[in-house]
């Protein structure tokens, strides 16, 4: 099978959309975040894997994500304009991906059962951003208003209840009443050893 190779085009609009990111002090994941994506869906359209970054629309919702405007990333894109330089404001430098530091705002939880397999096996760490509203199939962590944290996924809500999966396997289905919710969060990112 032949290897992708991204388009030269698409893969400098990527490099511009990451400079943008970098810019900011943003992680994939907390860029992502902005926009209800995955760190994995970000990083698709910095490496050139999505070609839809050419679409107008597409380009509004991820530069509006960092407080930029297309304009921005096309100028970036062009050459004609360069990254500001801007000290690093938490004091904190990422070394690619081996580096660990855990973002601002998000949590981590361990998965210590086989409820979620095949989706989070035992032992794979979630990291999650409280407050996140969950869109259909995505993780979330559930903090009690009685102090107990379940993981799930989630399916969908109305005014009086959430519904959810994972409670005993991905097949079980569970309603839990809003009323008996602290806190819902999102999972973002899977970090598996």
């Amino acid at each position: 099978m032949p290897r992708f190779v991204p388009d030269p085009e698409v893969l400098c609009l990527g490099e511009a959309l990451a400079a943008l990111r970098r810019e900011r002090g943003l992680s994939q994941a907390e860029a992502g975040a902005r926009v209800n994506m995955t760190s994995q869906g970000w990083g698709l359209y910095e490496s050139g894997r999505r070609p839809g970054l050419f679409r107008p629309d597409v380009q509004r919702r991820l530069t509006a994500a960092l407080d930029a405007s297309p304009d921005a990333l096309a100028l970036l894109a062009s050459g004609k304009a360069q990254p500001m330089q801007t000290p690093n404001p938490t004091g904190v430098q990422s070394r690619g991906r081996a580096f660990d530091g855990r973002s601002a705002g998000l949590n981590r939880i361990e998965i210590c059962n086989e409820d979620l397999s095949p989706w989070a096996e035992p032992g794979v760490q979630l990291e999650y951003k409280p407050n996140l509203w969950p869109r259909k199939g995505q993780g979330c962590v559930i903090e009690m208003s009685d102090g107990s944290t379940r993981v799930r996924l989630f399916d969908w809500a109305d005014d009086r209840e959430i519904h959810v999966r994972g409670a005993g396997g991905l097949d079980q289905t569970e309603t839990i009443e809003r009323r008996l919710i602290g806190r819902m969060a999102a999972v973002i990112a899977r970090l598996e050893r």
